[in-house]
């Protein structure tokens, strides 16, 4: 067997020695390196684990994720530099093919500062003077003043104060205004004269027509004018009969329905007033017997007893045809007539207060009897 040792001096021999200890102990370190890893959950741990390792980006917000070998990075980081960083690091990891980098860089908030109390300004100190006692010296005695007798004042001269003012009593409130409107009533049986404006006649006139008239005076009540002279009123005529032949008289009745007092109408009730014509009935009776007595004359004149009979029936036939040419009377309500119609209702009015003067022209009108004849 050759003997290297030999033929080699000692230096030569440590030198082969040391040399061949580096590459066994070489060989024994590459023979003990862990495996890379070949499945994507074992890459993907592992490229967290060298993320999280690097001290520059523990405080980054990255992801990251291995999906056949292509390594893909998410998040927030701070800086371009961490950022690219992050790429080499998970370049680094044996089994990563490919990096795709989608870390988005966002600067950083800026820090709040909170704010410095600053000290309160300095008083400067004003050095005190020292205090320099002067020496005593010896009092001086005050002089003597004496005092003059109070001059006597004349009486005459002495001013008198005035006596202080009197407070006077505060003034008594204003009465209340007096109410601008005032109810009134009118009660059944008032009197309210009217003047018809219109003439109402018993041959023309038909039961149901409508007339016009006037408030003739002014009505007070509690020194209120309550409907002044001049107010337009309306009425109707409620029956109506027309002079018959031979017997029978005439009939007109009229009664109010309506005031309207400063435009407003009012409904009313009131008793009617009627005016009946003379009836011909005895009239009538002696004209035909007067006729009749005149044709028995002259029947007997002219032919005795049978003419007598004949004259008197001649005689009462020109009665009776005298009678039926001449009508019974007809009775009118002519135009400007006084009519005083008398309530059958309760009527409430409200009056202005300040109606207490009174215009109306015919002031005794409300004094006469409600059953009165007309004028």
């Amino acid at each position: 067997m050759y003997d290297v040792n030999k033929h080699l001096s000692a230096p030569h021999a440590f030198l082969l020695a040391t040399t061949m200890a580096l590459i066994v102990g070489l060989a024994g370190c590459k023979s003990t390196a862990p495996a890379a890893p070949i499945d994507d959950a074992s890459l993907t741990t592992a490229l967290q684990s060298r993320i999280a390792s690097d001290g520059a980006l523990h405080t980054e917000s990255i992801q990251s994720s291995v999906q056949a070998g292509i390594a893909t990075l998410t998040g927030n980081v701070s800086s371009e530099a961490a950022r690219s960083l992050a790429a080499a690091n998970a370049s680094q990891v044996l089994g990563i093919k490919t990096v795709v980098n989608n870390l988005i860089v966002q600067a950083p908030a800026p820090p709040v500062t909170a704010a410095v109390a600053l000290p309160p300004p300095s008083v400067p100190v004003i050095p005190k003077k020292p205090l320099i006692l002067k020496p005593k010296s010896a009092p001086v005695p005050a002089p003597v003043v004496r005092e003059a007798p109070p001059a006597e004042i004349p009486a005459t001269q002495v001013a008198v104060a005035p006596p202080p003012p009197q407070e006077l009593p505060p003034p008594p409130p204003p009465p209340p205004p007096p109410p601008a409107f005032q109810n009134i009533t009118l009660t059944p049986s008032t009197i309210i004269p009217i003047r018809i404006t219109q003439t109402l006649d018993s041959a023309t006139t038909q039961q149901g027509d409508t007339f016009t008239g006037t408030v003739a005076a002014d009505i007070v009540i509690d020194n209120l004018v309550v409907i002044r002279q001049g107010t337009p009123v309306s009425g109707r005529v409620s029956a109506v009969q027309e002079a018959a032949h031979y017997k029978g008289s005439s009939l007109l009745t009229v009664e109010l329905t309506s005031i309207n007092r400063r435009g407003e109408r009012i409904a009313i009730t009131t008793d009617p007033y009627s005016v009946e014509g003379k009836g011909r009935g005895k009239n009538t009776a002696e004209k035909v017997g007067g006729g009749a007595a005149v044709g028995a004359i002259l029947g007997g004149i002219l032919g005795g007893g049978k003419g007598a009979a004949i004259g008197a029936a001649a005689g009462g036939g020109v009665g009776a045809g005298a009678n039926t040419i001449t009508r019974g009377e007809q009775v009118q309500i002519p135009s400007e007539s006084l009519v005083r119609f008398q309530l059958t209702n309760t009527l409430s009015l409200k009056v202005p207060t300040q109606n207490t003067e009174s215009t109306s022209t015919n002031p005794d009108l409300q004094q006469r009897p409600a059953d009165q004849p007309p004028q």
